[in-house]
């Protein structure tokens, strides 16, 4: 059996010294519970900048500040901050999938939604950069490339991730699914009902678990100059001045969870502050492609060809 546990805590917005603090701990925490795969949901570190989505008009002070703030808040993949994490992978004998914002270098600000994949032994196995902002998000984010888009072999089994969206691009997707994928890795901010259905399809399409990882983020956790700003953005249905109880307490709910190679909840969604553990049968993503294996003999390679370029952009 193969443990997960999703860390479904608040993310330091905007803080990178003090996120990396929280992942390192939370690590640990993942580890005490027994977790061989520790997972972080998107843009864990650094944060999710809601606010994108209402602060989209041209020469907007205010946006070029948060951006700013993002982009001193942003990580390399080589950095310091990278590396205490990987530290604490291998201090506690953890792989571990988490979301971040990429700074592609240490004076760039460009950026690119990520999730770097740990191994046991802190080897820092791939990052994955989101192929396509949404909407709103390319004011912030360039789009990546699908060096990372590949399945990483681990001593928890095969672990790939998608972020968000990317979750309807079908050559994506497919990719994956050659790679024999075992456990995806769902990275999202929230968890509505259009993201579970994405969850729940990948891993009836794929055969294989999907850990759909949301957000827990209460209005409390947001620097208060910034509330307004992320309310009118992608959190403005669970923020302050939104409808009912839940309207007051966090701008993304969680929601977190664990779906099985026949496309239904093993655990979860789990709302609220939580760590979300579940233990994997890896044994089922075979027994499953009995009767659908879309890369094997489910596929028409004679008739449907695809491909996917891998070179790292920069």
């Amino acid at each position: 059996m193969t443990r997960i546990c999703v860390v479904q805590r608040p993310p330091h917005l905007l803080d990178l010294d003090a996120g990396t603090e929280a992942a390192v701990g939370h690590i640990a925490e993942a580890a005490a519970l027994g977790a061989d795969l520790a997972v972080f949901p998107e843009t864990w570190l650094g944060g999710y900048p809601a606010w994108v989505f209402g602060l989209a008009g041209w020469n907007d002070a205010t946006a070029r500040h948060w951006f700013r703030r993002l982009v001193e808040a942003s990580a390399t993949a080589d950095g310091d901050h990278m590396r205490a994490l990987r530290r604490a992978a291998a201090t506690h004998g953890v792989s571990v999938v988490i979301g971040f914002n990429e700074r592609s270098r240490p004076d760039s600000a460009t950026l690119y939604n990520s999730a770097a994949t740990i191994g046991p032994d802190g080897e820092l196995l791939g990052v994955h950069r989101k192929l396509l902002p949404t909407h709103a998000e390319r004011l912030v984010w360039t789009p990546g490339d699908a060096h990372g888009l590949r399945a990483h072999r681990t001593p928890a089994g095969r672990v790939g991730s998608l972020i968000c969206w990317e979750h309807w691009h079908p050559i994506a997707r497919h990719a994956l699914h050659h790679g024999d994928e075992q456990i995806h890795v769902a990275l999202w901010p929230d968890l509505p009902e259009a993201h579970r259905l994405a969850s729940r399809s990948y891993a009836f399409e794929g055969r294989c678990f999907v850990v759909a990882a949301a957000t827990w983020l209460p209005v409390a956790d947001v620097p208060e100059e910034l509330r307004e700003a992320y309310a009118r953005g992608a959190g403005a249905e669970a923020g302050p001045g939104a409808g009912g109880e839940r309207g007051t307490e966090a701008f993304f709910p969680g929601g977190s969870g664990v779906v099985g190679p026949d496309g239904e909840w093993r655990t979860g969604p789990v709302l609220g502050p939580a760590m979300v553990v579940a233990d994997l049968d890896l044994a089922e993503t075979v027994s499953y492609k009995h009767d659908l294996d879309v890369t094997g003999h489910y596929d028409r390679p004679d008739l449907l060809r695809w491909s996917v370029q891998e070179a790292r952009i920069r």
